[in-house]
């Protein structure tokens, strides 16, 4: 039968960056996010030869190969051939199949879209091996795969987010600890009332601001760790503020959130992000700030709903694309058709 798999992608609130190295070694990390109605999708069907071939639609971009034969990591959809090496060495090899692969958002949009796809690879192969992995595991192996076997830099909090899927507040050190928030769902449906995502029309690498970032907070640099430091507070007040409902107070600490973020390094802000930070404010926003890295991809604003049209029109005068934001609650699903 043939094997699907659909992971959530993530909006991160606060505390992104205290899940990369070697913060939350020396001091502790802590992430605040949620999943939203934007996944990445994965479909795997059986061959009867030993032959494996992908083909993302996102990227254009086919290959086929040997089911038996060692990956050539040469640029051409690696993150597919780590996921497949580590999982099939769990598996002992089961033959060959066909793999096909979509995102709702590119790669470099913030939503850890690149991730999330491992994520959704991740669990086609758990289901179609049949391995007994948990959802830590799922979790940990897409990071393994993509952290350690191909040495991107950047840190846990998407793999986890795309597994488990809701509100969570995940702590990152010694091992990674996912806590899941029990929200009201009349505070979700107000939250995401109130919620603007703004595309910013550019791409971004994450793993250039993150290696900035980690060389900055290894050199000691004092602004880059207080600001770490300033996002891990943040995202327990945010989440204090999200579990009471106060949800002014956690649109106005959305806005600290990007203050503090900056301190991080600067390549975090562009002109464009900075220019649409300032008209949202204008136009009635009580904060906001990129969803991932920063450099590009999407800006989360909260804004009230009745002037949420009026940050919209300034948004879109100004060449941002405007969507609505919807949450997810359910993390990596996967099933056979």
């Amino acid at each position: 039968m043939v094997v699907r798999s659909r992971a959530p992608l993530r909006l991160s609130f606060a505390g992104g960056g205290t899940d990369v190295a070697p913060f939350p070694e020396t001091e502790g990390g802590a992430v605040l996010s949620a999943t939203i109605d934007r996944y990445a999708y994965g479909s795997l069907a059986p061959r009867a030869d030993q032959r494996i071939s992908v083909h993302s639609l996102d990227l254009g971009t086919s290959l086929q190969f040997d089911a038996g034969a060692e990956p050539s990591f040469d640029g051409r959809l690696d993150l597919v051939k780590a996921a497949i090496r580590r999982l099939g060495e769990g598996a002992g090899g089961s033959g060959g199949f066909d793999l096909l692969l979509r995102s709702s958002a590119p790669p470099g949009s913030g939503l850890g879209s690149s991730s999330t796809m491992l994520v959704a690879l991740v669990g086609l192969l758990r289901e179609h091996h049949r391995l007994p992995l948990t959802d830590y595991e799922v979790a940990e192996l897409a990071y393994q795969a993509e952290r350690v076997d191909l040495r991107i830099r950047g840190g846990h909090q998407d793999h986890y987010a795309a597994t488990f899927g809701g509100f969570n507040f995940i702590e990152f050190g010694e091992r990674v600890i996912v806590n899941p928030l029990r929200v009201k769902d009349s505070v979700v449906d107000e939250l995401q009332l109130n919620l603007l995502l703004c595309w910013t029309g550019t791409t971004r690498q994450s793993a250039r601001i993150i290696e900035d970032q980690s060389a900055r907070l290894a050199g000691g640099e004092l602004e880059t760790l207080e600001g770490l430091r300033a996002q891990k507070e943040l995202a327990v007040a945010m989440k204090s503020a999200l579990l009471r409902g106060e949800l002014s107070e956690f649109g106005s600490l959305l806005g600290e959130a990007w203050k503090q973020k900056k301190r991080m390094s600067p390549l975090i802000a562009t002109e464009f992000i900075e220019e649409a930070y300032d008209e949202a404010m204008r136009a009635g926003a009580l904060g906001g700030k990129v969803t991932g890295a920063g450099g590009g991809g999407y800006i989360l604003f909260y804004c009230d709903f009745a002037r949420k049209h009026r940050l919209a029109e300034a948004l879109t005068r100004m060449g941002g694309a405007v969507t609505d934001v919807a949450f997810e609650r359910r993390g990596l699903t996967t099933w056979r058709a």
